[in-house]
């Protein structure tokens, strides 16, 4: 009972923040555990980065996964120890100590498809699933990405570009070791996974931008603000080649409010210059509220 306590009292301590950063990285370390046993392993196709390897090794060697992506990453922590942040660091060995311990503990799960186009699709969408939660709690799952950031700083290559280079050679490795099919599943895998990551992190909500160049910007900005009651900002600008003084339209609504924002610009001013673009998220009045991430 006094341990008990103690534990109760020291969970109280921490700031609510970290904790649920923490719980959110635990919680996604799970479902992508569980995706690499469900869909990936079970269907020997591999994967980038260090987890990548340490498939690459367990196909080989019969190795136990977790085990080998917890070890892998020690020698990356430890080079990455002045560079990456502390709290960067320690949220990168919690996601790898709860990834690891999760491939353990869902080993046993029933493979839930034998079909290896659909075990990459699903894979991919579920990974996605889990990696976009731990990085909307300024997580990560180590890997490769500590040893791009400190490329990074010694080459002109891009973070993105190393990461690439990275998960090419071990794609390259596993179509040689194994068969060019590996390799091109776990492309696919790859694909969507990162195109689910990007959708957990800006979320489905996607807004449109309105540039708007016209003769007309009080009145534009009247009927937006009255009848779409979407909030207006001026720029002042100048022609390059006319040199004409204008006011710019800046102006974010959302996917619905889009015909009709486009009706209010054609209306007041048929020659108006109309740029639009995506916006994959918002915070302020009107849109989401900031909620930590």
């Amino acid at each position: 009972m006094r341990l008990k306590r103690i534990l109760v009292k020291g969970i109280k301590k921490i700031p609510w923040n970290i904790l649920r950063q923490s719980l959110g990285i635990i919680i996604g370390a799970l479902i992508v555990a569980v995706s690499l046993n469900t869909f990936i392993l079970a269907n020997r196709i591999a994967d980038g980065g260090v987890t990548g390897i340490a498939i690459i090794l367990h196909y080989i060697f019969n190795w136990e996964t977790g085990l080998v992506v917890f070890i892998l990453n020690i020698p990356l922590f430890i080079l990455g120890y002045k560079t990456l942040g502390k709290r960067l660091l320690l949220y990168s060995i919690l996601g790898v100590a709860a990834l690891s311990v999760a491939l353990k503990f869902t080993a046993e799960i029933p493979v839930i498809t034998r079909d290896t186009f659909l075990a990459a699709v699903f894979g991919g969408l579920v990974t996605g699933i889990g990696m976009g939660i731990v990085f909307r709690c300024y997580g990560s799952l180590g890997g490769t990405d500590i040893l791009a950031i400190l490329l990074n700083r010694k080459t002109s290559w891009s973070v993105g570009q190393i990461i690439l280079a990275f998960d090419t050679i071990i794609f390259i490795v596993a179509a040689i070791l194994f068969s060019p099919e590996t390799a091109m599943y776990a492309m696919i895998y790859m694909f969507i996974a990162t195109k689910v990551i990007d959708l957990v992190q800006g979320g489905l909500d996607y807004s449109k931008s309105l540039i708007v160049v016209t003769d007309k910007p009080y009145e534009i900005a009247s009927d937006i603000i009255k009848k779409l009651e979407r909030g207006v900002t001026f720029f002042d600008a100048e022609g390059a080649y006319s040199g004409t003084k204008k006011k710019v339209i800046y102006c974010i609504v959302n996917r619905a409010q889009l015909t009709s924002a486009k009706e209010i610009i054609h209306g007041h001013d048929p020659q108006a210059f109309l740029a639009i673009g995506e916006v994959t998220e918002v915070l302020g009045e009107g849109f989401s509220k900031w909620k930590g991430h």
